[in-house]
């Protein structure tokens, strides 16, 4: 990859094309559009809810569908149609979320609801501890309460996560590994609009790496043609996968550590700086 211009690039929101102040600079939307240009197709591949990721494609002009919820929901962003939402095993979720209400923690499932105005559901909006609390209070009008949601979640769930410190949230981790070794994929990552730590929890096999697999095999582009570039542990697949792996210069050491490359922060224009070097070095 290194002596040729990759065909895709697939790129993180938060912490890759985002800055610390959850903003997009001018020259990152010029690069991915000289990106786009150039013919590489440019696919976003975000932990966020299909909503918060439909603003940032829309700011940088992707039209591809979205991989969104680290992978869990694709969905096409002009008529917003389904491409893929994943789905638990029978039973698993509802062990998940009884291990996590064992465990003295709330959890937020998330269901395909855009166009039904919600986009998840919790058993209360005053629920968790400080994280959670933020959380649900700025978006209170996108919760749907289900107040069963720990012994019956709906038949739709495709995701879900719980938040509070690193240290729980690593406890959690473990102890749904080991309850559900083949039947889940979670991991843990720092919150980057709140405070704390997400436990994010799909079923097996889910990541975002699946899913830009998926849209990489419709445009007929091979996984050495793709550039990936990210931040945090989520990213780990697609970073590790892909013909080039690429961490931003304010990921979390692991994933640099990962990568075949390593760019300028988010608050430097990392992005714009590896794009403009990988349209020169072709």
């Amino acid at each position: 990859m290194d002596c040729m211009r990759p065909r895709l690039l697939a790129l993180d929101i938060d912490g890759t094309i985002t800055n610390s102040q959850h903003d997009v600079s001018s020259r990152t939307v010029a690069a991915i559009g000289k990106a786009r240009a150039a013919g590489m197709e440019v696919v976003l591949a975000t932990g966020r809810r299909y909503r918060d990721a439909l603003a940032i494609a829309q700011r940088v002009g992707v039209t591809h569908p979205l991989v969104t919820t680290a992978g869990a929901l694709i969905k096409e962003p002009q008529l917003h149609v389904t491409q893929y939402r994943a789905a638990f095993l029978p039973g698993v979720l509802e062990g998940v979320l009884q291990l996590i209400d064992a465990a003295g923690h709330e959890a937020v499932v998330y269901t395909d609801s855009f166009e039904e105005g919600f986009d998840f559901h919790c058993r209360g909006l005053e629920c968790g501890g400080d994280g959670l609390r933020s959380y649900l209070a700025r978006n209170r009008s996108l919760a749907r309460v289900t107040p069963s949601l720990h012994q019956q979640p709906p038949r739709e769930s495709f995701a879900a996560f719980c938040m509070g410190s690193q240290r729980e949230m690593l406890t959690l981790e473990t102890a749904l590994r080991e309850a559900f070794p083949a039947e889940t994929s979670v991991h843990v990552i720092r919150s980057p609009k709140y405070r704390g730590y997400l436990c994010e929890i799909a079923p097996a096999g889910v990541t975002k790496w699946s899913g830009i697999c998926q849209l990489a095999h419709s445009l007929g582009v091979a996984s050495e043609e793709i550039c990936a570039v990210g931040d945090d542990l989520n990213d780990l697949p697609m970073i590790c996968a892909a013909g080039l792996g690429v961490a931003m210069g304010n990921a979390d050491p692991r994933v640099q550590a990962a990568a075949d490359r390593v760019t300028g922060s988010n608050d430097a224009d990392g992005l714009a700086t590896l794009i403009d070097q990988l349209l020169a070095e072709a």
